[in-house]
């Protein structure tokens, strides 16, 4: 009774359901493309473009148009100028990353301050998905449909780039497309994710969900699956701890979903330390055996 009481409670107010809904469906858009980021490494490649869409957030707000076509274009462009720049330099990918996201980031600050808006960079930062409205749930929606069905229509393609671009190129898969293809559904996906967690925290949503899965499997099939339910399970119980508490959502989930990690970290069958532990030292038991 206790229980039902805990969790009925907060669905006597609209603005709770709502939260519940849309951080469920962007913590599956997420999860989801977690999987893909986690193969291929690009975790700091989330982070540069959550925070190279700042200046385009400030700036369609002056222009009065939704934020997610802001948002996606300064992110998509922030990914040309890192490809661009790499292919042009000596420079290193994450020396390119590091200095074009700052770059981006830091224009995006200046522009706050000079631009007069009702801006709440704390919103921008870290999300405020209590208080989202009608016209960015379905931007939300929008951009988070479009990555499901981009990565549902490619999965095969992406997962082969993600896991083995060589092969996909010597296959005749091309891979520069494939490149891109990703990097928009990744901009998408941030621009989905805005809201709710912020800039700050969407790289959480983007890389934990598809570490838990990898810890825990090793066919993507079910790495998938197991990434969508860490992800989703996170969102939604952390928006019922953000309600009792009175705390920042997006921070519940975060820390629900590094909770989460932790405990595939240590406990996983196959790749938690505690396994690795136990092998190591029935192995030295058995050389020991050997020996004698």
């Amino acid at each position: 009774m206790i229980f039902w009481n805990w969790l009925v409670e907060p669905l006597q107010y609209g603005f709770m359901v709502q939260a519940i809904w849309v951080s469920a469906f962007v913590g599956l858009v997420c999860a989801v493309l977690s999987c893909y980021i986690t193969l291929k490494g690009w975790s700091l490649m989330g982070d540069a473009i959550s925070h190279a869409v700042v200046p385009g957030v400030v700036v369609a707000y002056a222009l009065n148009i939704p934020f997610s076509i802001g948002a996606f274009l300064f992110g998509f462009g922030a990914t040309v100028a890192i490809g661009y720049i790499k292919s042009n330099t000596r420079l290193k990918e994450d020396a390119v990353i590091g200095i074009v996201f700052t770059g981006f980031f830091a224009f995006g600050l200046v522009l706050v301050t000079k631009i007069p808006s009702n801006i709440d960079l704390f919103n921008i930062l870290f999300g405020n998905v209590l208080g989202i409205s009608g016209q960015d749930i379905i931007q939300t929606l929008i951009a988070g449909i479009i990555t499901l069905v981009v990565i549902l229509l490619r999965r095969k393609d992406l997962l082969l780039f993600c896991f083995d671009p060589n092969h996909a190129k010597a296959i005749g898969l091309n891979t520069q497309m494939m490149y891109y293809t990703l990097l928009s559904v990744l901009a998408l996906t941030i621009v989905a994710a805005l809201q709710t967690a912020g800039i700050i925290l969407v790289i959480s949503m983007l890389v934990t969900p598809g570490s838990i899965g990898y810890l825990l499997n090793d066919r993507f099939d079910k790495m998938l699956v197991i990434s969508v339910i860490s992800s989703v399970f996170s969102c939604i119980l952390g928006t019922y701890i953000s309600y009792y508490l009175d705390v920042s959502t997006g921070g519940s989930i975060v820390v629900l979903l590094t909770l989460l990690f932790v405990i595939a970290m240590i406990f996983a069958p196959k790749y938690g330390i505690l396994s690795q532990q136990l092998r190591k030292h029935t192995n030295q038991e058995l050389d020991e055996l050997v020996k004698r």
